[in-house]
């Protein structure tokens, strides 16, 4: 393709959020993330990213939902549908962990030819997928 650049990534997608301080505390608390970024932005907006570990691609920009319509998308970003992919390299060890902090999983594992997955809610429901790919 010609006029792309070469080096480029997804470095960061939106979740709409509640309250900024509940969703840190669920995502570094219970899901294991890093705080990357927390600054003001006047207002009573802030910058929040967190990331599940470090220099591991994109991250999560925490936005706190700032009006009727965006309040209406909290916990149902992507339709009912799975729309974010936490990868490990461990399944077994991370499903066991974030079941013992009382992450919500839909579903026992399974295994595909792609990889082990299971279906799980975050703290507004919105559904992810912890998987380890196959070899």
């Amino acid at each position: 393709m010609t006029g792309v650049a070469a080096n480029r990534r997804l470095a960061l997608a939106t979740l709409l959020v509640a309250d900024y301080d509940e969703a840190i505390a669920w995502f570094t608390g219970t899901l294991g993330f890093n705080l990357v970024e927390d600054s003001a932005q006047g207002g009573g907006k802030r910058w929040v990213v967190v990331a599940p570990g470090h220099d591991t691609g994109a991250a999560l920009l925490l936005a706190r939902a700032s009006d009727d319509a965006q309040r209406a998308r909290i916990g149902d970003q992507a339709g009912g549908r799975v729309g974010f992919f936490l990868e490990t390299d461990d399944f077994a060890r991370d499903h066991a962990a974030m079941r013992a902090r009382g992450v919500e999983f839909l579903e026992e594992p399974r295994h595909e030819a792609y990889a082990t997955v299971a279906v799980f809610r975050d703290l507004y429901g919105n559904r992810w997928d912890l998987l380890e790919p196959g070899r």
